[in-house]
């Protein structure tokens, strides 16, 4: 009863004409930054909203990567606040910069003209960035001018464009809000950990962080040695096609440990691709052997057959290639048992 007498002394709220709001890109960004970026954090743990800012950032110098334009992306990081990111591409077209990183859905990537293939790809990324940012600024440098555009929370302040010596590329400075993303502070051993990664799934790319240069010359085989802590059974095997790459290998160890990517992304909770790379694995030694076997068995087979098992682990890996129906680059890179 008592409920009810509150449903009738309580009369419904009024919702008229002056509840609707229209938000502009920016503020729909800040508004609901969790649709953009997923939680906010502080910096304490490697899946915060401040890495998301950080890699969309350098998603975007990854393409031009991609793309052959520029090998070498500089990062600083000052007091673990701010960030500014250098590369050596193409520049953002200096006559729609503002647009670029200010307007959602924009963006150089709905078709295959300028980007065959690319790592950021629904022209929101950038923009993010610049609307969860206390300080924001864009430099575009191309044929010997530059634009540069500074914003406040994603609110234009200063557009210029002048003369420049320097080479072609873009320069990006942000400096996350401390509204949003409350006493946060970048820890480097999880930004290294992302810029390595980076480095091995593009062999050749050099990134410069605070002035230590981070390389990989052998690609997943470097991840896979970086990470190891015992001796592999046999040689790393390590396979490319045009959308995939994989390598792998086994140590006397317990347990399975598996790095995999998907378009350039580290999927730390699996997938169906991993799922389809263990279960086409297994498939296959035990159609070879012609019997159900324990995978560990089939490391201990190894030992006795040699060359023999590794030339049926290589035929393993390249049924895999079969899963190119899965969107984007697949990597499996390390198997323990």
């Amino acid at each position: 009863m008592e409920e009810n007498n509150e449903l009738i002394n309580n009369p419904a709220v009024e919702y008229t004409d002056d509840n609707i709001r229209h938000l502009s890109d920016m503020e729909h960004v800040r508004t609901r930054p969790g649709m953009y970026i997923g939680k906010l954090g502080d910096g304490s743990h490697a899946e915060d909203g401040i890495y998301v800012l950080l890699k969309e950032i350098i998603d975007n110098s990854i393409d031009e990567f991609k793309m052959q334009a520029g090998k070498k992306i500089e990062i600083i990081i000052e007091e673990n606040l701010c960030v500014s990111v250098r590369d050596y591409g193409r520049g953002i077209p200096q006559g729609k910069l503002i647009e670029a990183v200010s307007v959602l859905n924009t963006g150089g990537k709905y078709d295959s003209k300028a980007f065959k293939k690319s790592v950021g790809l629904n022209g929101v990324g950038v923009k993010a960035v610049n609307a969860l940012s206390s300080r924001f600024e864009v430099r575009s440098y191309r044929d010997g001018k530059v634009r540069i555009a500074t914003f406040a929370k994603g609110d234009l302040l200063t557009d210029t464009t002048q003369d420049t010596t320097e080479e072609n590329g873009t320069y990006i400075f942000f400096e996350p809000d401390n509204l949003l993303f409350e006493n946060y502070s970048f820890r480097p051993e999880f930004v290294e950990t992302m810029l390595r990664n980076y480095t091995y799934l593009n062999t050749g790319l050099a990134i410069i962080y605070n002035g230590q240069r981070i390389l990989s010359r052998n690609g997943l085989v470097d991840l896979l040695n970086d990470n190891m802590t015992a001796v592999g059974l046999y040689p790393i095997i390590h396979l490319k096609g045009e959308d995939i790459e994989i390598a792998f290998t086994h140590t006397g160890q317990y347990g399975e440990e598996y790095y995999s990517f998907v378009n350039g992304q580290h999927t730390t909770q699996g997938g169906t691709h991993q799922s389809a790379f263990k279960e086409h694995m297994a498939r296959t030694i035990k159609e070879y052997f012609n019997k159900n076997m324990r995978f560990e068995n089939a490391v201990v087979v190894s030992k006795h057959f040699g060359d023999i098992i590794l030339q049926k682990l290589t035929a393993i890996a390249f049924t895999c290639f079969r899963l190119r129906d899965i969107i984007g680059k697949i990597i499996v890179i390390r198997v323990v048992s």
